[in-house]
């Protein structure tokens, strides 16, 4: 089942798709905080996202901008104003289509159909993001994105920190961070560990997560709030 993220104000349109997508076999959600896309976005890790162009407080083409930021998703813009001045702009913010209102929802549909199989024919599981104290972990490049700074992660890196995203508010011991990345720890110097995790701070240190990463004594780690603490 894929998830559908709709930013548009008009609350019968919205709603009116939201239900034609769900009757499709999607999961589809109505954005309502029109400040707090991104973190609507973020919470939610859409597979696709309809996006029309007139927004409150920022346009579509903005908030198309900062979902590229994070990631890949598909975005279809949907919109009254279909010059071509603004379908260029649509396609030259990181939209992959554009739909002009009024749209009939079976031609959406559609639509909508096409974009996903052409996005994710050969993946089985479609990109996605995680989410903890405004840092955003993304699954699909091993990267992690903090207040406009980004990250790029080595692989032990982004396995680390995918491990304590999924255990998020809880700690991880030791022993099961060691498993998850080398399978059997007992061929491990316990001190590769603790390598691995003294790196990884000091890339999260450069973007400002000072603390994100938080040592329990002789339990293991857990993750702490997305700011800089020092």
């Amino acid at each position: 089942m894929y998830k559908i993220l709709i930013i548009e104000d008009d609350n019968t349109i919205a709603e009116s798709v939201r239900r034609h997508l769900e009757k499709w076999g999607s999961q589809a959600e109505c954005v309502t905080d029109f400040a707090g896309v991104l973190e609507h976005f973020v919470r939610f890790s859409p597979q696709l996202v309809l996006v029309d162009i007139g927004l409150p407080f920022y346009n579509g083409y903005y908030w198309c901008q900062e979902i590229r930021k994070l990631s890949q998703v598909p975005i279809l813009f949907l919109s009254s104003a279909s010059d071509n001045m603004n379908i260029v702009m649509a396609m030259n913010m990181g939209g992959d289509d554009f739909i002009t209102k009024p749209f009939d929802l079976e031609v959406l549909s559609a639509k909508v159909q096409a974009i996903l199989r052409r996005a994710y024919a050969f993946q089985s599981q479609p990109a996605s993001v995680m989410e903890w104290g405004g840092a955003v972990l993304n699954l699909s490049d091993m990267s992690l994105n903090f207040a406009g700074q980004r990250v790029e992660l080595s692989k032990n890196e982004f396995r680390i920190l995918q491990i304590l995203y999924e255990h998020a508010g809880k700690t991880v011991s030791r022993e099961n961070i060691m498993k998850r990345l080398w399978d059997d720890e007992c061929f491990v110097d316990d001190n590769t560990l603790t390598v691995n995790i003294n790196r990884l701070r000091r890339g999260l240190k450069e973007i400002g997560l000072a603390d994100f990463i938080q040592t329990k004594k002789g339990v293991g780690y857990q993750l702490g709030q997305g700011r800089n603490n020092e």
